[in-house]
């Protein structure tokens, strides 16, 4: 019985992982980026400079603002999701998500170096990085989520081609115009 619901969990079980595990990287890549642009602006570059300057304890204190500040959002998205506003409940929960990840993220690494002081922080973040890297690993091994990998990465190089096809089209001289004459012709006509 335990192998047969192993083989039965198993492949949508490393599906989801493999989903996950994907948007995880993606967010985390396009995050840095927003994040490093927001970090341009004056008042955000000498708020990080001063969060940089903080002893370990004070730093520590702002790494758990992200947590704290975003656990009410995500209670009223699992309240909103009970009542059965399940898009609403949802996309408060994503953007939740989203937002508490960009901005932990940020605070990590502006904060690291005074973390890193203490060494129950550097070993608690030695097991939990261990742990992921095993899971990942793990996940990464087996068939389905290399299987899922290279149609990601077709998907991928299919979506590079179609967006360079239509960058080449608008930069015809007079494509543009072109298309917004044919679209008020057929918009004349139908009227």
């Amino acid at each position: 019985m335990r192998r047969f619901l192993k083989r039965l969990f198993t492949p949508p079980l490393v599906v989801i992982a493999a989903l996950l595990m994907l948007l995880e990287e993606t967010l985390i890549a396009w995050l840095q980026q927003l994040m490093a642009t927001l970090a341009r602006l004056p008042w955000v570059a000498a708020l990080e400079a001063r969060a940089a300057r903080l002893p370990p304890y004070p730093a520590m204190a702002l790494f758990l603002l992200p947590v704290i500040i975003l656990f009410p959002v995500k209670v009223g998205a699992v309240w909103l999701l009970a009542e059965g506003k399940v898009l609403l409940g949802g996309a408060v929960l994503l953007v939740g998500k989203v937002v508490g990840t960009a901005f932990a993220a940020r605070i990590y690494k502006l904060l690291h170096p005074a973390l890193a002081t203490l060494a129950w922080f550097v070993r608690v973040e030695t097991w939990v990085f261990g742990w992921r890297d095993r899971l990942y690993a793990a996940v990464k091994a087996m068939p389905a989520w290399q299987a899922a990998a290279d149609v990601i990465r077709r998907g991928r190089a299919w979506l590079r081609t179609q967006v360079q096809s239509l960058r080449r089209q608008a930069s015809r001289p007079g494509s543009m115009s072109r298309r917004l004459a044919a679209i008020r012709r057929r918009s004349r006509r139908s009227a």
